[in-house]
This record gives C-alpha cells, sequence and structure tokens, in this order.
C-alpha cells in the first residue's frame, strides 16, 4: 500500500463523517465521540506497530484498518440513535458493506482489500473465528487491542463526565445507572470468562465486563499501555466498594502484571 492512498483514505473519512453532523446535539455529540476515536485507534495502532516491529507497508495497511473500523457506526448511530449492536444492527458488518457501497478501497490490492476488510468485520466478534493465521490473525488481533486501549480512554471520560454533570451529559446512556450489581458478572470476570452484553443489567455491569476485557487482549504492549494509564483503577474507583469488587479488582490487575511480565516470550 502507498502513502497516498493513506491520505487519500484519511480525506475520504474526514468528509464522510462531516456529513452526518446536523441541529441534533445528541446525534452530534455521539458522532463526535466515534469520530474523535477513530482517529485515537490509529494512534493506539501506530504504537502497537512499533512495539510488534512491523515492516513499513504493515504498518500502513493497520492504520487504515484503525481509521476505518468504525465506519458503521455513524449511519448506526444516525439511523437507530443508538450504538448498541443487538437494537440496532452488526456495525462491524455495516462497515464493511459502507466500504463496498462508496468504493472506498478501489485500487488497493485485492490481498490487502481482503485484510482489511476482514479484520474490520471480526473486529467486534466476541471472539475471533478459527482457522485464521498470518496477516489476517495478526491486523484482526492488533484492531482488537487498538480499540480496547481507547475505549479504555473513552468509558473512564464518560464516568466521569456523566458523575459530574449527569443533567448535561450528551452521550447514549445504554443501561440504568442503579446501585448494585450482578453476581453471575462478577463470577464469571473471577473465572477468566468473557461475559455476554445479554447478561448486563446496568452500569455497574457493564464497568466490572469492562474490567474482564483483560482476557481479550492478545498482545502485552497492549496490556501494559492499558496499566500505564491507570484505565482499570479508575473503573474500580467507579464502581461500589464490596469484597466482591475487590476480588475482581485483585484479579485482573494480577493477571495483567503476569501478561505484562510473561512479555518477552511474545517476541
Amino acid at each position: 500500500m502507498e502513502k497516498e492512498q493513506v491520505e487519500r483514505f484519511r480525506a475520504w473519512f474526514d468528509d464522510y463523517v462531516a456529513g452526518f453532523y446536523g441541529d441534533d446535539k445528541f446525534i452530534n455529540a455521539n458522532i463526535k465521540l466515534k469520530e474523535e476515536h477513530s482517529k485515537r485507534v490509529c494512534d493506539e495502532m501506530q504504537y502497537l506497530a512499533d512495539e510488534l516491529g512491523l515492516d513499513e507497508n504493515q504498518k500502513r495497511i493497520a492504520e487504515v484498518i484503525a481509521l476505518l473500523h468504525d465506519t458503521g457506526r455513524f449511519e448506526q448511530f444516525l439511523k437507530y440513535r443508538t450504538y448498541h449492536d443487538p437494537r440496532s444492527v452488526n456495525h462491524c458488518v455495516l462497515g464493511v458493506d459502507v466500504l463496498e457501497r462508496e468504493k472506498v478501497l478501489a485500487g488497493v490490492e485485492e490481498e490487502e482489500k481482503e485484510l482489511i476488510e476482514k479484520a474490520i468485520e471480526y473486529h467486534g466478534m466476541m471472539e475471533l473465528p478459527g482457522g485464521l493465521d498470518g496477516d489476517c490473525l495478526l491486523f484482526s488481533r492488533l484492531i482488537r487491542d487498538a480499540d480496547k486501549i481507547d475505549i479504555f480512554y473513552v468509558v473512564t471520560d464518560y464516568y466521569r463526565r456523566y458523575r459530574d454533570d449527569p443533567e448535561g451529559f450528551e452521550l447514549e446512556v445504554e443501561l440504568p445507572d442503579e446501585p448494585g450489581y450482578s453476581s453471575e458478572v462478577v463470577e464469571a470476570v473471577l473465572r477468566g470468562e468473557r461475559v455476554d452484553y445479554g447478561r448486563l443489567r446496568n452500569w455497574n455491569d457493564m464497568k466490572i465486563l469492562q474490567l474482564g476485557w483483560v482476557y481479550d487482549v492478545n498482545f502485552a504492549a497492549a496490556l501494559r499501555r492499558i496499566k500505564e494509564r491507570g484505565f482499570l483503577e479508575m473503573i474500580v474507583d467507579f464502581l461500589p466498594e464490596s469484597v466482591d469488587i475487590e476480588k475482581v479488582r485483585k484479579k485482573v490487575l494480577e493477571y495483567v502484571d503476569s501478561r505484562i511480565e510473561g512479555e518477552a516470550s511474545e517476541k
């Protein structure tokens, strides 16, 4: 992939997203959220690509995947006024459809085009399909990790902004902000299991699930980034104090530390 192609994709993305802004403040705030997220994911992808020693062509492909990974989010929110896939549409599949419809990847070599589309399609799945290998597996893992790093930033900022000014909060609130949490969510995270979103009943459940995201991070370099920024402790601080939450905190942090300590074995 040529550098000029990447620059063309950046210009297309800016023009495409600009078309979703209008007079609705709620829509504008949520479109801006994903626009800024997409650009920060490019930065996180660059960090991971450098840490893993990718070559220049791989870095360009990785940046394009990061930039375009949430392309489906904009049409999704404009139509459904939610980013919750089960209540609307699979934003990953929609993103690939938008890229095809807009002929965004025209001119990209077929093999590279397929890598980009597959990584975008797979990035929001609960787990990657079996049988992936080579660059398809590499880029699919990379975008999932780069995405998670920035989502940790997004959610911690989200909880802080809501806490500080709930009346003036302009972003979507998917779950009720109510006391308590589900013991089954706690137990799943303590077992090191992924938690299905359908099992969540309130914001505290969501925060506990987000702590469990560390089990789905592929590269220790991503976990190191998450740890350095203190995202996990921030989420814990937004949860009620209890024996359960302390167990979750300890389990998650010990897991992260063990993965980082074993980082050398990945290289």
